[in-house]
């Protein structure tokens, strides 16, 4: 028996590099799009998936190009689609609004179509967000709750959702949507604002930087780990029935929250090195994002047990290591003691 084909875009992100190591360990034959200048510079943009690249496919193509696209669907045939690729950070969304929509929703749709006119037997994930409900009405947000977007980011997403519920519904295609709200790790990129915090509160304990600058402390946000949420993504598509799905931890915290448990996990203060500018507040914030993940327990059967805390202090140790230091000892606070490596939560 073949083993089954996946075909994933974005697979050199952080959610990407997870979910092909989810998937190499299940037996997939996985295939990743890439860039181009991926390729050329594989120890800067490949190091998320390094360690697996003698046991995945990658393919050179352009969410902006759809005979590349097409290219690459026709030679995998791949039987299950997960579309991650998408010009993803907030603040660059803003700065250029153009390039974000246009690279976010041609690029979910050329990747639609081609999935029906070549293999339409595949099964299709949409990459959604939690920054599709915006400014919300109510809280915590769920599957019905009207969409407000606040951001460039945000429209365009709401456009690849409605795109893929539209090919669902038009042409029967087994597509979903996973409302993925904010989800960190070690692999983050580091102008997300987690990742910024964790690497300077590294860099500071190391002697290496000495201020960090950041903007709205007040924001809370429902932060969950990467690894346990593409393992959502994935039992979406075993689904006998194709459908959307809100993947979060069912927790908010406050950035300043963050920065108290990052800095404390170094033994330091961080009202001694935090700065907060003006420039860094986005010009139309969103105050809130609270996921409710009752269907996705009811009918998938996941459901997020780490603590925050505990993926906190993964990120500042995977810094810690990163620029050269040794990792504290393992003191765990009580809250975090609970966070455990669920790779395969629902295996």
């Amino acid at each position: 028996m073949q083993p089954r084909k996946a075909l994933i875009t974005g697979i050199t992100g952080q959610d990407g590099s997870y979910l092909a190591e989810f998937l190499v360990e299940k037996g997939y034959d996985v295939h990743g799009i890439v860039r181009r200048v991926a390729l050329e510079d594989p120890e800067h943009r490949l190091w998320r998936i390094r360690h697996i690249l003698e046991r995945i496919k990658l393919h050179p193509a352009s969410l902006e190009s759809y005979p590349s696209l097409y290219k690459v669907v026709t030679a995998v045939q791949p039987d299950e689609v997960y579309h991650l690729a998408a010009q993803s950070f907030v603040s660059y969304s803003i700065e250029d609004e153009f390039s974000t929509i246009n690279t976010n929703i041609n690029g979910t749709h050329y990747m639609l179509s081609c999935v029906r006119e070549v293999s339409p037997h595949a099964r299709f994930y949409f990459a959604g967000s939690s920054e599709m409900f915006g400014e919300a009405p109510a809280s915590p947000q769920h599957e019905e709750t009207p969409l407000h977007p606040r951001s460039a980011y945000g429209i365009s997403k709401v456009a690849g959702y409605h795109l893929t519920r539209n090919y669902r519904e038009a042409y029967n295609l087994h597509a979903s949507n996973g409302i993925l709200f904010n989800h960190e790790s070690p692999r983050r990129g580091n102008e997300f604002v987690t990742r910024k915090i964790s690497s300077h509160v590294a860099r500071i304990k190391l002697g290496l930087a000495k201020r960090l600058s950041l903007g709205n402390l007040d924001a809370w946000r429902d932060w969950g780990h990467a690894q346990d949420y593409v393992v959502a993504m994935w039992t979406m598509l075993q689904q006998d029935k194709p459908d959307d799905y809100v993947i979060a931890s069912g927790e908010t915290h406050s950035v300043r929250e963050f920065l108290q448990i990052a800095f404390g996990y170094v033994g330091l203060d961080p009202d001694e090195y935090v700065a907060q500018d003006a420039a860094l507040f986005r010009p139309a914030d969103v105050t809130v994002l609270h996921g409710n993940t009752a269907k996705a327990a009811k009918t998938l059967g996941w459901k997020y047990a780490r603590t925050f805390a505990s993926l906190v202090e993964e990120m500042v140790e995977g810094d810690l290591r990163r620029y050269g230091g040794e990792p504290r000892p393992a003191h765990r606070t009580a809250a975090s003691s609970a966070g455990v490596d669920r790779f395969a939560s629902n295996d």
